[in-house]
């Protein structure tokens, strides 16, 4: 089934119970494409009562949708995910034209947000208790897994789609109703997304987006609602600790995706062509605005003037432009602060000593564009080391032996994902085994999959989503004692 999802027929209000709604107060706020500057929407700017609304629909709708069998809640996650496939082209335009991003990016982005419904859909009939004997034998120990209850989520500019459908889609398959704070940057698309999962079947006050600048006070609200029993946020870590606080207050379960500072690790018996195409992945998915995105390069000294030349000589041939563009491979930033923090890192790093060598210099015109960049001979005192880029900037320093290279890795509030390259496998898995990140990928520069659990170690986050593991977040275990 095809879906017109043009912005100019976009549904661009409050989905509340299956109902499209203007703000409480009737306030709106714009969209802006971040290639062009302009306003491309004005959508509904929900308020805390709005908020405590979807709250509301979400709690009544709970109980029906926790009954609803299994089957019948995976077929309805798989209708989501077949229509998003059918309409994967106009999803993607889109994502491209409210985030920036280069539309061969959004379709993969569609694709990568559709398989969390198929996956999860799955994992709707995989829901498994346990019985066994007390060690006493007085006993049998009878555990089952029941849905949270409503859950409220948050959900960052960067993947508009798949981090809502990441989310949305383990929390349905568990039984439980949601309530989506999409990004203001980038609420369209969860409004389309809206309008897909009413399509594909799944009932009145199940789903809500609440699209709002007021986030503050409406997640406040929301968390100190006793009906509010799951909280979910992907952003920065800076937030996370604010938010984890808040949810403290009436101890609401949370999971939080949270920043990155990935190492990529080069050893010297590395295969160069490999780690630099890799390195590409790593790097440049989503113009370097991922939590996942190689933030720290680490090359061992006898390779990396030319693993420094071949990935600076691959950089500079991305075509930069509007994403739009069929032959554009990377976008704007998704804003002007976002652009100017970039800038403000490499002019730092090159400040303490780093080597400019290709990029670092913001084009004049429309648009908050940043040009693929490499940095050589980066000091360990620069700000670019420590501090998540969110950009096109791959920093290069060296070192000399595993242990040193180990300890610069692990340096680091942040442990999401890291990245290593060798030809021994041996030392890849040793190497793997002692880094502190939630996730290792070798010799490979991509490792998210909705079939694997995605989350990190300290500051990165709490949690995991995705894999089986995903699903078990939105559930609790209750354990009933009888006797027969």
């Amino acid at each position: 089934m095809n879906i017109d999802l043009k912005i100019s027929s976009v549904e661009m209000g409050l989905y509340i119970n299956g109902k499209w709604l203007t703000a409480a107060d009737g306030k709106n706020f714009d969209v802006v494409n971040p290639a062009t500057e302009e306003v491309i929407a004005n959508v509904a700017d929900g308020t805390v009562e709005d908020g405590l609304d979807a709250v509301a629909a979400a709690y009544a709708a709970g109980p029906a949708w926790a009954a609803m069998a299994p089957r019948q809640r995976g077929e309805i996650l798989h209708r989501a995910f077949e229509l998003m496939i059918a309409n994967k082209e106009a999803l993607a335009r889109l994502i491209t034209q409210e985030s920036g991003k280069a539309l061969s990016e959004a379709r993969g982005e569609v694709v990568y947000a559709a398989e969390f419904l198929r996956w999860f859909g799955e994992e709707t009939v995989r829901i498994l208790g346990e019985i066994s004997t007390s060690p006493s034998g007085a006993n049998r120990i009878i555990v089952l897994r029941q849905p949270v209850g409503v859950a409220v989520f948050v959900t960052p500019w960067n993947f508009p789609a798949a981090m809502a459908t990441r989310k949305i889609g383990a929390a349905l398959a568990a039984g439980c109703t949601i309530v989506l704070k999409p990004a203001k940057e980038t609420p369209l698309t969860a409004l389309a997304m809206a309008t897909i999962f009413e399509k594909a079947g799944v009932p009145p006050g199940v789903v809500n987006v609440l699209t709002t600048r007021r986030t503050a006070k409406a997640i406040e609200a929301m968390l100190n609602d006793s009906r509010v029993r799951k909280f979910s946020f992907t952003g920065s870590t800076e937030t996370g600790r604010l938010l984890l606080s808040e949810a403290a207050q009436t101890v609401v379960k949370c999971s939080m995706e949270l920043g990155g500072n990935a190492p990529f690790i080069v050893f010297a018996d590395a295969d160069i062509e490999a780690a630099v195409a890799a390195a590409m992945v790593a790097k440049m998915r989503n113009g370097g605005e991922s939590c996942t995105a190689a933030n720290r390069f680490y090359v061992e000294k006898p390779v990396a003037e030319e693993f420094t030349r071949r990935f600076a000589e691959a950089m500079a041939k991305i075509q930069m432009g509007d994403g739009l563009r069929e032959d554009v491979q990377l976008g704007p930033m998704v804003n002007a602060s976002t652009r100017d923090k970039i800038a403000e890192l490499v002019d730092d790093a090159v400040a303490h000593g780093a080597r400019l060598v290709t990029g670092g210099k913001i084009p004049s015109g429309k648009g908050y564009f940043y040009p693929p960049t490499v940095l050589a001979d980066v000091k360990s005192d620069a700000r670019i080391l420590k501090e998540e880029i969110f950009g096109p900037v791959a920093p290069i320093a060296t070192f000399e032996s595993e242990a040193e290279v180990i300890a610069l890795a692990n340096d680091t509030e942040f442990g999401l994902v890291a990245f290593v390259h060798t030809r021994d496998l041996a030392k890849a898995m040793r190497v793997a085994e002692k880094l502190e990140t939630g996730m290792v990928g070798i010799n490979r520069g991509l490792v998210a999959d909705p079939a694997a659990p995605f989350g990190g170690w300290k500051q990165s986050g709490v949690g995991r989503e995705g894999s089986h593991d995903g699903l078990l977040e939105y559930l609790e275990s209750k354990y009933i004692a009888v006797t027969w």
